[in-house]
C-alpha cells in the first residue's frame, strides 16, 4: 500500500536532515571557518585545502564500506548511526589545534557523512518509487541547504572563536540526528542479504561527469570565504552570501522538479552542470558584491541538483536490487574527485590567487556538462514477468534487498 504523497514528502523532509548534517554542517561549513583557522593556525592555502582533502578521503573510505555496513545493519540503522558519528566527529574537531588531530576528525566526519549520504539516498529512492514521484529524492538532497543556511547565519560572527563554532555545529548535528531518527523507517529494518551489484559500466558517461563535477564543485564552496576575505568583505556580506546560497539549495527542487521529470536522458544533468560552471565564472567577471551574490545563488540552485539527478538516473537505469551498490560506487568516484580537488586547487591558488579556485570550478563543471550531454545510459532489461506493468517497480521496490 502506497503512503500518501504528503506523508512521503514529510518523511523525506525529515530524512533531509541527513544531508543537512553530513554535507551542510560536516563538510561545507568548513569553508566559512577556513579563513579564521588559516590565520590562527598559520596555514597555507594548500594546508587548508588538505584539511578538506582529509574529509574527502574519509568520504571515500565511507563509500567503500557502506555496502558492507548495510549488509550487517540494514539501511535504516546505517543511516542513524552515521548521523550520530557525524555529530561526534564535529565535536572532536573542536577539541584542539593539532594539525594531525584535525585531519583525523575531518576524515571521520567524511566517512560518517558518506554512509549517511548513500543510505539516505537509497531510502529516499524507495520512498519515491512507492509514490511514483521523484519529489522525495529532490527534497532529500535539498536538505543540504538547511545546513548551509544555519552555518551562514551563525558562524561568521563566531569565526574568530572557531572552536566554539565547531561545538555549535556538533550540537546542531546531534539535534538533526534525533529529529531524523524515525524518518529512516521504510519497512526494511532488517539487515540486507546483499547490496546488489554495482552497475557503473552502462552509466560510464554519467560516472565520468560526476567525477569531474566532484573535483570541481568542492573548491568553490571550500574557498569562497577565503575569496571574500581576500577582498576584505564585511561580515554582513559573508552572512548574506552564504545564507542566499543555502536558501537557493532549498529552493532548487521547485526549480528543477519539472525538468527532471520531463526532460529525457541526461539533459537535466548536463544543464545543471553547465549553469554551475557559468555561476562560478560569473564571480570572476566582476567581483563586486551583487555579482558574487548572483554567483552564489546560481551555485546554490544547481550544485545539489547534480547528485539528485545522478541518483534519479541510477534509479531509472538499474534494478532496485542494485541501487545500494551502484550508488556506493558512484559515491566512491565522487569522493575521489572531491578529495583531489581542494588540495590541487589550493596549491595552484598559493602560487596565484584565490581566483584560481573559482576558475577550477568553472572549467571542470563545464567539462562535466559536455560529457553529460553526450552520455547515453543503457537501461536494465525489463522484469520478465511484469514487463508490461508500468508500476512493477513500485510494487517490489526492495527486491533483492531482503
Amino acid at each position: 500500500m502506497r503512503p500518501p504523497a504528503r506523508q512521503a514528502s514529510w518523511q523525506a523532509a525529515r530524512l533531509a536532515l541527513g544531508t543537512a548534517s553530513a554535507l551542510g554542517l560536516a563538510r561545507f561549513a568548513y569553508g566559512l571557518l577556513l579563513p579564521a583557522m588559516r590565520d590562527d593556525l598559520h596555514w597555507t592555502l594548500a594546508e587548508a585545502g588538505a584539511i578538506s582533502t582529509a574529509n574527502g578521503l574519509g568520504y571515500l573510505l565511507g563509500a567503500l564500506v557502506t555496502a558492507m555496513i548495510v549488509r550487517r545493519l540494514g539501511s535504516a540503522a546505517a543511516f542513524r548511526w552515521g548521523m550520530a558519528l557525524t555529530a561526534l566527529s564535529l565535536a572532536a574537531t573542536a577539541a584542539g589545534d593539532d594539525y594531525l588531530a584535525l585531519l583525523a576528525a575531518r576524515a571521520a566526519a567524511g566517512a560518517a557523512g558518506a554512509v549517511v549520504f548513500i543510505t539516505g539516498g537509497v531510502i529516499a529512492s524507495r520512498i519515491a518509487t512507492r509514490v511514483a514521484s521523484g519529489a522525495p529524492i529532490t527534497i532529500y538532497f535539498a536538505g543540504t541547504g538547511l545546513g548551509i543556511v544555519f552555518s551562514g547565519a551563525t558562524i561568521p560572527p563566531l569565526a574568530d572563536q572557531w572552536h566554539l563554532a565547531w561545538v555549535g555545529l556538533s550540537v546542531a548535528a546531534a539535534l538533526a540526528t534525533l529529529a531524523s531518527w524515525t524518518a529512516a523507517r521504510t519497512g526494511e529494518e532488517a539487515p540486507a542479504a546483499t547490496a546488489g551489484r554495482a552497475r557503473v559500466r552502462p552509466l560510464w558517461g554519467i560516472a565520468l561527469a560526476y567525477l569531474l563535477f566532484a573535483a570541481g564543485y568542492i573548491t568553490y564552496i571550500t574557498f569562497l570565504s577565503a575569496y571574500l576575505a581576500d577582498r576584505h568583505a564585511p561580515i554582513a556580506q559573508v552572512v548574506l552570501t552564504w545564507t542566499a546560497l543555502g536558501l537557493a539549495v532549498v529552493a532548487a527542487p521547485a526549480l528543477w522538479s519539472r525538468p527532471a521529470t520531463n526532460w529525457p536522458g541526461t539533459r537535466t544533468l548536463a544543464t545543471l552542470l553547465g549553469v554551475l560552471g557559468g555561476g562560478a565564472a560569473l564571480a570572476l567577471s566582476a567581483p563586486t558584491p551583487p555579482v558574487i551574490l548572483a554567483s552564489a545563488l546560481l551555485y546554490g540552485a544547481t550544485f545539489m541538483g547534480v547528485p539528485a539527478a545522478v541518483t534519479t538516473l541510477i534509479r531509472g537505469n538499474t534494478a532496485p536490487a542494485d541501487w545500494i551498490a551502484t550508488l556506493a560506487a558512484f559515491t566512491t568516484l565522487f569522493a575521489a574527485g572531491q578529495t583531489a580537488g581542494p588540495w590541487i586547487a589550493g596549491i595552484v591558488a598559493d602560487r596565484t590567487s584565490t581566483d584560481a579556485t573559482l576558475v577550477w570550478t568553472a572549467i571542470l563543471c563545464t567539462a562535466a556538462a559536455l560529457v553529460a550531454a553526450t552520455a547515453r545510459p543503457s537501461a536494465p532489461p525489463a522484469p520478465p514477468t511484469t514487463a508490461r506493468d508500468p508500476m512493477a517497480l513500485t510494487q517490489t521496490p526492495d527486491a533483492g534487498l531482503r
